[in-house]
């Protein structure tokens, strides 16, 4: 009794099941400029909530109420770029700098939401922060849309209105105010900063003045 091959079909299991959705953590900041203690929170965050990659969204104008004296989008864009390079995991996004304004996080997420429909968004806030989340700009709608992550840090409080992912970070004590502080003062700032983000100030005298 002769028998009928049967062609096998490979079946890729997002046919199978349905789209694996990703799972991304958002870093916004200003980063001026960009520090080791960025990295180590980002790298931190993706081991510990297990996502698929950070990405590093430079503002361009922050919505703070304190306003905030910065360099050039350009040259904290390149910092970014620079500092991330030898990480596979991390990802820049000029998203922010290229719409210009205040940069609100309601609308950037909203952006990425419509460009990327099959992503979760995880955005990563200082534990400093976290207190001030009631003044953030349409933040009934943003706490729907994204889940946000608090890194705990020594004498923030943990306690939110809103629900919060709280992860363990090493405490490191590295702000971008010192290191413009460390730069004006003439001092080193290896290890505090990537060291290829140092030379990148020391070639464009950011920071002198």
């Amino acid at each position: 009794m002769s028998t009928v091959e049967i062609p096998r079909v490979k079946v890729m299991p997002e046919v199978m099941f349905g789209a694996q959705r990703k799972r991304i953590g958002l870093m916004g900041g200003t980063f001026n400029p960009l520090h080791n203690g960025h990295l180590i929170v980002a790298e931190q965050v993706l081991s510990q909530l297990g996502l698929d990659k950070i990405v590093f969204l430079p503002d361009n104008l922050p919505p703070h109420v304190d306003k905030k004296e910065a360099i050039s989008a350009k040259d904290r864009v390149t910092m970014v770029r620079l500092g991330i390079a030898d990480n596979e995991n991390f990802e820049l996004n000029t998203l922010e700098v290229d719409r210009g304004g205040v940069s609100y996080t309601y609308d950037t997420i909203k952006e990425l939401q419509a460009r990327h429909p099959e992503a979760d968004y995880y955005f990563i806030v200082g534990g400093d922060m976290v207190e001030y989340l009631p003044k953030w700009n349409k933040i009934e709608q943003l706490v729907k849309m994204v889940k946000f992550v608090g890194v705990k840090r020594t004498g923030a409080k943990t306690h939110s209105q809103y629900p919060i992912l709280w992860v363990d970070v090493p405490t490191i004590d590295i702000s971008s105010t010192l290191i413009r502080s460390k730069i004006k003062q003439g001092c080193s700032i290896k290890y505090l900063v990537p060291d290829i983000v140092a030379e990148y100030i020391k070639k464009e005298g950011l920071y002198r003045e």
